[in-house]
Order: structure tokens, then sequence, then C-alpha cells
């Protein structure tokens, strides 16, 4: 009796277990090749470009002054009493330290390059992802994968990638 009851309790068991698990619908999207295709996110990107190479080029002018002022110092120092040595040294590591708070200012975390580009391409990646929910929600999708990520996709099956059907949705059909 006791083994009836036992091969009974894992029979259940197993089909309770097989009737929990379903199939899952998944589906994966290239954001790179989305955001490609969006001529409003190749605009920003190129606008971030630029600010960028201005701000890189204005740091690396003030680091050219702070060198060239120390090779200055150097070639006079010999010169200078110990009263001038102290101010001109205050004068380098006070134009230094402007070069270092500027580049902070624009290319820290929290700096001017940060907010631009939320500004600019955060918009865009919010349509990009309610284009990919409302195709998640129309097609019964459990999961959307991003292949650009490379988080641990080695293969992935052409149907199941519904790029082209986010940039249909977004008005930039191919």
């Amino acid at each position: 009796m006791k083994t009836y009851l036992i091969i009974l309790l894992t029979a259940a068991y197993f089909a309770l277990s097989a009737a929990g698990v379903s199939a899952q619908r998944y589906a994966f999207v290239d954001m790179q090749y989305i955001m490609s295709n969006i001529p409003a996110y190749e605009a920003a990107q190129e606008q971030l470009n630029q600010l960028s190479q201005k701000w890189e080029k204005e740091i690396q002018d003030l680091y050219a002054d702070v060198e060239q002022l120390y090779k200055k110092y150097q070639k006079e120092s010999v010169l200078l009493s110990p009263d001038m040595k102290t101010q001109r040294e205050e004068e380098i590591i006070q134009l230094e330290n402007s070069a270092k708070k500027l580049q902070r200012q624009y290319f820290g975390p929290e700096g001017e390059l940060m907010k631009r580009q939320q500004a600019l391409i955060q918009p865009i990646q919010e349509k990009v992802s309610g284009a990919i929910k409302e195709i998640a929600d129309r097609d019964n999708l459990d999961a959307v994968f991003d292949m650009a990520s490379n988080a641990g996709v080695v293969y992935v099956n052409p149907r199941q990638n519904i790029s082209d059907e986010v940039l249909e949705i977004l008005g930039y059909s191919k």
C-alpha cells in the first residue's frame, strides 16, 4: 500500500510539474541595427561627437598652456627669487586644477556630455522600448533579448529577430 501511494504521489508530482511548464515565447532585437536606422539617433550621435571634440580641444589647449608655463618656469627658475618661484608654481598648479575641473565638468559622471546624451538619446531609446513592448504584447512574448549586447546569445534564428518590426512601428520601415 505504501509503495502504491509513493508511486501515485510521484506520478502526480510529475504530472503537475509538466503541466506548469509552458512554452515560453521569446524574440530578439538588434539595438545597434535599430538605432542606426533612426535618423534622429544618428543626428544626436553626431551632435554629441562634435561637442565632445570641441570640449576635448579646449581641455588640451589648457594642458598645453600648463606645459608651456612649466617649461618657462624651469628655464627661469634659477633667476627667480623664492617668492617668485612660489608664485609661479601656484599659477601652474591653479591652471592645471582648472583644466582638471573643466574636464570633470564636461566629461565627468554628472558632466555636460552625460546630460546632453540623456536629453538627446533617452527619448529615442524610450520610443524604441515602447515599440518593443508593443510587439511583445501583441505577439504574447515572454522575453525580448538584445543581440547587440552579446549577453550570452550564441545563435539566433532570424525568424525570432523583430528588429525590422520595431523600425516599422516607429515609422522607419526598410
